[in-house]
């Protein structure tokens, strides 16, 4: 009996005593989960006594040394301090609710930052020193213990703007403001004031304008001409003033949308390499040439940002002749293009390209890769001659060749490009620097793209975009239903081309710049950006295939021009009908040379380098040309497109009526309606509708004849018509019925209208 109690004892003192010996420990136990709602109504019920005492509202001889010290301490700051605790001694009561607001410790710690230097402040303007803050004026002790030594070391004027920053902090951290937030406030902010500053620039050109025209033309109305241009003596000189400039640098500009300015995209670096490198790799290719008894000499080098090209011109073997004459031999060209891999080793890089011969030149090229390779930026590719010289709103900056020069083409005169080359080669970021580029140098009612996007995540970040014709898609059914969208455009397009007289989409858009009828409006151009062929291909390869080859046959005359990329270059994906309609290919680094002759009739792809690197073949051009890539980062395409989104709200572009594009609705989403309404019905059911607008009755029998299908499935037809409200009810017999419509009606758009 005594070891027992003894037992319980020592339960009871470690904490191992079952839960109903004693009511201590049940007291304890039920109050333990509710410990912290009990710590919060006593921090709420003090604070609140603490705020009336404060107030004079209530008076006591324990209350009033309480306040008179908090006074001393915090001065006017006991209010908020308080006021803060008893919302922490709330949250802590009603925090098993299921609240609608989350409280961070951040916030909290905001908020006590905010409270501090305002204390500081305030004994600053009111505190009157040490005697004040014992008074409890200003901010207290704390306001004169903060204040002082910062007023001190750093004077009133640099210790208010480190208060004011720090107040800034504080917010940020009540706020939950993100530096992401912070980044995007200020890159709206300056796109607002670019815009601005270039609306002013304008005003004030146009008024100097105007009061130039009109002094010139009061004082020489006697030479105005009948084209408009006035002509005045100055000085001995001529003035001519044109009128129409301003009309025409304002068709050029897109109407009132100011293109973006080049500060939204980044400067390039500078390329420098060492002069020692350079003549350390010169005598390593001559002396591995001479060793296997190939003399020769490296004439020239051409620096480029991933590559270096060294210009090899072949020498002379001495040979012993049939008569015994020694004569000089020309080394050949594939001997030394044969010894790739041993030039690779002895220069001590992993991959090694020789283009033999260069075109053009009567050199060997051998390319080296550098130690280091440059990003190449899309502004120094906008901003270099290059690509001025190329005279179309569709010109497009490829990057650098192995001498560093910038290279650009016209994407119309393709008319298309095909793109192809392993994960992770760069791809994709040649397709945001094309799309970046035709955005940056076209207004949206110059230019209309269409994205699709099988890996769903490439173009996302385009969504939003003023250009762009409805959104991006991402799923195969309504990819299919883009493509065949694409191709009654196309096909309309010509229509409207040969009741106009026109050739292609630039005559067309001429003749209605002249037209004064105000219904005429031009038509945009259309980029159609693929990013993943294999996939569609692999899923739907008679759809896409066939419709794909059918855009890039007729699509170039009516402005609509394909960009396709691909990961698997194989003759399965890359057809030979594919092939010969886009005679424009780019193929970054493949697998093997296979894969490199599929995609560009060559080999030499397998040795690109990656990260960009890739060889272009130009449909004018008999070999491809090395290419560094431009390289866009997402901030330079985030703030294109914020600068478009912008100017879009500001400036809002009359809608064209060759394109019925909302923001909440594709072009093309009612033909897809349309598309799966037939098929899951019938696919004859547009043309059994063709057939019985012609007539004024029609039986089963008679679609049944006429199709030459089977019973069945012409009296299923029979009663899709009946479905539609488009004949009578049916009759005994199997007699003929009348239609109920006329030759113009649609009844397939009136039913998914409505």
């Amino acid at each position: 009996m005594t070891r027992s109690r003894s037992t319980s004892s020592r339960q009871r003192r470690t904490g191992t005593a079952p839960v109903d010996q004693t009511w201590d420990d049940r007291i304890i136990r039920g109050l333990t989960p509710w410990k912290w709602e009990i710590a919060g109504l006593l921090l709420f019920v003090m604070a609140i006594v603490t705020m009336l005492g404060f107030l004079n509202v209530t008076r006591s001889g324990l209350l009033d040394p309480w306040t008179t010290l908090l006074r001393q301490i915090a001065g006017w700051g006991v209010l908020p301090l308080c006021l803060t605790v008893a919302l922490l001694g709330l949250y802590l009561v009603i925090r098993r609710l299921e609240l609608q607001f989350t409280f961070q410790s951040s916030q909290l710690i905001g908020i006590e930052i905010i409270l501090l230097v305002t204390l500081a402040l305030s004994h600053l303007f009111f505190g009157n020193g040490l005697n004040g803050a014992l008074l409890g004026k200003g901010g207290g002790l704390i306001g004169w213990a903060l204040s002082e030594p910062i007023v001190e070391f750093l004077g009133p004027t640099l210790a208010g703007v480190v208060a004011l920053i720090t107040v800034a902090i504080g917010v940020v951290l009540v706020a939950k403001i993100g530096y992401g937030d912070v980044v995007m406030w200020l890159n709206r902010s300056s796109i607002k004031l670019l815009i601005w500053s270039d609306e002013i620039d304008m005003e004030v050109a146009e008024r100097q304008a105007q009061m130039e025209q009109a002094r010139l033309a009061q004082s020489s109305r006697q030479n105005s001409g009948q084209d408009g241009a006035s002509v005045q003596s100055q000085n001995g000189g001529m003035v001519v003033i044109d009128r129409s400039a301003a009309a025409r640098a304002k068709e050029l500009s897109g109407g009132n949308t100011q293109l973006p300015p080049l500060s939204l995209l980044d400067e390039g670096t500078v390329l420098n390499l060492s002069e020692d490198d350079i003549d350390e790799k010169k005598r390593i290719i001559e002396q591995t040439l001479s060793d296997f008894g190939l003399p020769a000499t490296v004439t020239e080098v051409r620096r480029g940002p991933a590559v270096t090209q060294f210009g090899v011109l072949p020498g002379y073997n001495e040979k012993s002749g049939p008569d015994g004459e020694m004569k000089q031999y020309k080394v050949r060209v594939g001997q030394i293009a044969a010894l790739q891999k041993d030039l690779a080793l002895a220069l001590q890089v992993s991959r090694l390209r020789i283009e033999a011969p260069v075109p053009g030149r009567g050199i060997v090229g051998v390319e080296v890769p550098n130690s280091e390779t440059k990003i190449v930026s899309l502004r120094a590719i906008i901003e270099s001659e290059a690509f001025q010289k190329v005279d179309s709103f569709l010109a497009v900056g490829l990057g650098r060749d192995v001498s560093g020069a910038p290279v650009a083409t016209d994407l119309g005169a393709l008319p298309h490009l095909l793109i192809a080359g392993t994960t992770g080669s760069g791809k994709s970021v040649c397709l945001n620097a094309i799309i970046t580029c035709l955005v940056f140098n076209n207004p949206p009612e110059r230019l209309r793209l269409v994205m699709i996007d099988p890996k769903k995540v490439e173009f996302i970040r385009f969504n939003g975009l003023p250009h762009l014709l409805g959104k991006v898609e991402v799923e195969g059914e309504r990819i299919i239903g883009v493509l065949r969208w694409l191709a009654i455009e196309m096909d309309r397009r010509y229509q409207v081309f040969e009741q106009v007289g026109a050739r292609n989409l630039q005559e067309y858009n001429k003749k209605i710049s002249r037209s004064k009828d105000p219904k005429d409006k031009k038509m945009p151009l259309i980029g159609v950006f693929i990013d993943e062929l294999a996939d569609l291909i692999t899923s739907y390869p008679g759809d896409v295939e066939r419709t794909l080859c059918r855009l890039a046959q007729m699509a170039r005359a009516t402005g609509i021009h394909l960009v396709v990329a691909t990961q698997r270059p194989s003759t399965d994906v890359i057809t030979g009908l594919i092939k010969a309609n886009f005679p424009a290919r780019a193929s970054f680094s493949v697998a093997s040379n296979t894969d490199s002759r599929v995609i560009l009739d060559s080999i030499g792809a397998e040795q690109l380098l990656g990260r960009g690197d890739m060889l272009f073949l130009s449909p004018d051009a008999s070999a491809p040309v090395r290419l560094q890539g431009c390289f866009v980062s997402d901030h330079e395409m985030e703030r294109v497109v914020e600068y478009w989104q912008v100017a879009k709200g500001e400036d809002e572009p009359e809608p064209e009526p060759v394109i019925d594009e909302t923001k909440e609705e594709s072009p093309w989403d009612k033909m897809i309606v349309r598309s799966n309404y037939i098929s899951e019905r019938d696919e004859m059911l547009e043309e059994v509708i063709e057939l019985a607008k012609k007539r004024d009755s029609i039986s089963t029998s008679f679609i049944q004849r006429k199709l030459r299908i089977g019973y069945p499935r012409a009296a299923r037809l029979m009663e899709a018509l009946h479905e539609l409200g488009l004949v009578d009810d049916p009759k005994e017999g199997g007699k003929t019925r009348r239609i109920l419509l006329s030759g113009e009606e649609d009844p397939l758009g009136e039913l998914l209208d409505s």
